[in-house]
């Protein structure tokens, strides 16, 4: 068995338990010893982060080799264009190279407790919500792509990863899940296959 802890992580707070340099840390809002976060969220992004001990179970959940999907609500400057959505479905090319086709919709402002400091709505007049989903995990990627078709992000949420979901957990809450981690069907040389019990 593993231990997942969900975590919705605030608004500028880093995704580490220590800093020295006074900023909000993991460790202000979870205590939890031994664990770790599988990945990372930027300091000014806001959202899901899966925290765990069981090393093999972080590495499952990061490593880019497995690319478990994230799914983000972001909110952009104004009114995103079907294009520009077109634009990220295909993938686009970034100073880093192309990006994998991503899934991605419009939708409605999500039912969140607002930013801290909220975004001003005067220097911000019009504003639209997009759901992207994608299965890379480079530096910032999400802002450089919706900036690379023209609509730079404002605030971003991480919504989901994997089968993970933020769900209705708000700024700073989290909540534990037990996993039994499944074990290797291939059996060993020289060996038969064990048969599960039924009952």
């Amino acid at each position: 068995m593993s231990t997942l802890y969900l975590l919705h992580k605030p608004y500028r707070m880093l995704s580490q338990f220590t800093d020295n340099q006074g900023r909000a840390t993991l460790a202000d809002v979870i205590n939890a010893p031994g664990v770790y976060a599988a990945g990372r969220l930027d300091y000014d992004s806001e959202g899901l982060l899966l925290l765990s001990d069981d090393g093999g179970l972080i590495h499952r959940i990061a490593h880019p080799r497995h690319k478990q999907p994230k799914t983000y609500w972001v909110q952009l400057e104004g009114h995103i264009s079907d294009e520009a959505i077109s634009l990220l479905k295909q993938g686009i090319t970034l100073k880093d190279g192309p990006t994998q086709p991503a899934k991605a919709r419009r939708i409605e402002a999500p039912a969140m407790a607002p930013r801290d400091p909220a975004i001003d709505p005067k220097r911000h007049p019009s504003t639209s919500w997009l759901e992207l989903t994608i299965s890379e995990g480079r530096n910032r990627q999400v802002r450089r792509m919706t900036a690379h078709v023209g609509f730079p992000t404002l605030r971003l949420i991480r919504a989901a990863i994997g089968p993970w979901q933020l769900g209705d957990l708000a700024p700073g809450e989290w909540r534990k899940e037990t996993l039994h981690a499944p074990q290797s069907t291939k059996p060993k040389r020289g060996s038969s296959p064990r048969r599960r019990r039924t009952s």
